[in-house]
């Protein structure tokens, strides 16, 4: 089947540039392989999003997708595996081996959470390791847990962890915090949060399923011990950028995040890299939902000029 314009990731950024598509009344598809609304509908706490003193992410996802559903833009809940160009046409490929031809591409994939890469880790998904206080907090209820990381991810998750577990330590590599003030004096605020800074986690240890982490202090060296249940971590994101293989015109920073200028267009004449997944210094809902009205807008336009 032939569209318009494609677009693939339906978080903020990918739902924004459908709605401005088919307000240009073009024939618009948004593929989305996992819960729509992205990282926004798995966060707790919004509380800087104009218009929203404070909502709840999964709730300010579902009001995105029903803007998009009032526009009655199809969304394909399958994942997209391989993107290519022919000619003038991008295809997709899909999971279940379908091929989708489209005269533009807006690629909105997002990023997922960086790991620590220490041993048990892998072996403890699922079993008290987690990346997500939103879908795993409940099991921790009255538990001891550790988050780790210094910015706004690991302080607003902290915040809503610190309301079911009766003890939480935020773990952060430096003594500094990339995480705004606001938040960082909310959870220096609690009395059940404790501070371990200038460590880092070393091992995750258990049976079946967490029982310890192992933590050294960077500035002396010393190892520790720390009984707990569970492990959040929050240190980062990493670009879902495997779509883009096929590519060679595409620019990358040193992280793996796509550079695309602030309309979002990319080296490849009708492919447009939008929200998270774009090389920028801050990624936002506010920022995401721009990429996406950008990208929308400069997608039409493209088709408008070369079909």
């Amino acid at each position: 089947m032939e569209y318009d314009v494609i677009i693939i990731g339906g978080g903020p950024a990918g739902f924004t540039a459908g709605i401005y598509v088919a307000r240009a009344m073009f024939k618009v598809l948004i593929i989305e392989k996992g819960v729509p609304g992205g990282q926004v509908a798995i966060s707790d706490i919004v509380d800087n999003y104009t218009g929203f003193i404070e909502i709840k992410g999964s709730e300010l996802s579902q009001k995105m997708l029903e803007h998009v559903m009032k526009f009655e833009i199809p969304i394909e809940y399958v994942e997209a595996i391989d993107l290519w160009k022919e000619g003038k046409f991008f295809y997709i490929k899909l999971s279940d081996e379908r091929i989708l031809k489209s005269k533009a591409v807006i690629l909105a994939t997002g990023a997922s959470p960086r790991k620590l890469n220490v041993p048990g880790e892998n072996e403890f998904y699922g079993k008290g390791v987690s990346y997500c206080a939103v879908c795993d907090g409940a099991f921790f209820k009255n538990k001891v847990v550790a988050v780790v990381g210094g910015g706004d991810s690991a302080f607003t998750e902290g915040l809503y962890l610190s309301n079911i577990v009766s003890k939480l330590y935020l773990i952060h590599r430096r003594d500094q915090f990339r995480a705004q003030p606001l938040y960082v004096e909310k959870l220096k605020n609690k009395k059940n949060v404790e501070f371990i800074l200038n460590s880092i986690v070393k091992e995750i240890r258990g049976d079946k399923k967490v029982r310890e982490i192992l933590i050294e202090n960077v500035k002396t060296n010393e190892l520790s011990r720390l009984e707990l249940d569970g492990v959040f971590i929050y240190i980062g994101m990493v670009p879902q950028n495997q779509l883009l293989k096929n590519f060679k015109e595409i620019e990358y920073d040193e992280i793996g995040f796509v550079i695309a200028d602030e309309t979002t267009r990319t080296k490849v004449e009708g492919l447009f890299v939008a929200g998270d997944l774009r090389s920028k210094h801050l990624r936002q809902i506010t920022t995401a939902v721009s990429d996406g009205a950008y990208a929308g807008t400069f997608a039409v336009e493209y088709v408008q000029n070369n079909f």
